[in-house]
């Protein structure tokens, strides 16, 4: 298969908001993503990282860069404020060059957020 442009999710939870724990829980879930899915620097094109409307404490996009992913495009955004959605969330979508299948891609999602898409395999 030719290489495409391809989305990898995933997703952590925060027990508390503070900064060192953010950087913490960010980068064990880019981490994960990166080595579940044998992603180097050079697939990456871009990241969109979202946060749930009670994290305050820092970008979930500053802990990318330690990791080396400082000259990747980032963003943060806010994730919608539903009801029953989980609390103190940091969504990722990581855009990614890829000859995998998109059924090959696996999604990750650690900690609180793991029942968000347990549809999905591990």
């Amino acid at each position: 298969m030719p290489p495409a442009v391809r989305a990898l999710r995933g997703a952590t939870t925060l027990d508390v908001d503070s900064s060192e724990h953010m950087h913490e829980r960010v980068q064990a879930l880019l981490t994960e993503m990166l080595s579940r899915n044998a992603v180097v620097h050079d697939d990456i094109i871009s990241i969109l990282f979202t946060a749930t409307d009670d994290v305050h404490s820092d970008f979930p996009a500053t802990a990318a860069r330690p990791l080396g992913l400082g000259d990747v495009p980032l963003i943060c955004a806010r994730e919608l404020d539903i009801v029953h959605g989980a609390s103190r969330c940091i969504r990722v979508l990581m855009h990614l060059v890829t000859d995998r299948a998109r059924a090959d891609l696996r999604h990750v999602y650690l900690e609180g957020a793991k029942g968000l898409r347990d549809d999905l395999p591990e």
